[in-house]
């Protein structure tokens, strides 16, 4: 199994695309409004990871999990954590977030943020046991009720090699 960077070589937006639809297929019919990564495109992809760093993990040749980090002012954002459905459950959540946490100790952030939909209660559980805390309780446009938590985990600072 390898973790690559996403770059200017990397090519196989169809696939990425289908990895995080896919990924993500369980929500369809479960949170309103629908998911975002519904009008994704290959190319908002490849703009995607021109904006943000993205990472992709590959198994045999096969693209399994994907990542989305965005540098914010106080945090780095997680986003589109994405693993095929048949590759869960077996710690690459827990890989990818740990690339976070090591790229915003790079950046000089001190947290990381993710959001959630309400729905997703499973998903709370799993980023509360990684460490992860309820912060806020918002509202998609056009919507009167929550439709997603924010999360987030303050890292341990780093002590400068002496």
């Amino acid at each position: 199994m390898t973790i690559l960077r996403l770059d200017r070589s990397f090519t196989r937006w169809d696939e990425l695309l289908a990895l995080i639809l896919a990924a993500f297929a369980s929500m369809n019919g479960r949170i309103d409004p629908p998911s975002s990564a519904l009008k994704l495109t290959t190319r908002s992809l490849a703009e995607k990871a021109e904006a943000e760093i993205g990472h992709v993990v590959i198994e045999n040749e096969r693209l399994i999990g994907c990542l989305f980090l965005r540098p914010e002012a106080d945090c780095l954002y997680v986003g589109k954590l994405a693993i095929l459905p048949e590759a869960q459950g077996k710690g690459l959540g827990k890989r990818l977030l740990a690339i976070a946490e090591e790229t915003a100790a790079a950046l000089g952030l001190a947290a990381l943020r993710l959001e959630t939909r309400i729905e997703l209660t499973e998903n709370h559980a799993v980023f509360a046991a990684w460490g992860f805390s309820r912060t806020a309780e918002k509202a998609h446009p056009g919507f009167a009720r929550t439709t997603f938590i924010e999360m987030r985990k303050l890292l341990a600072p780093r002590t400068p090699a002496v």
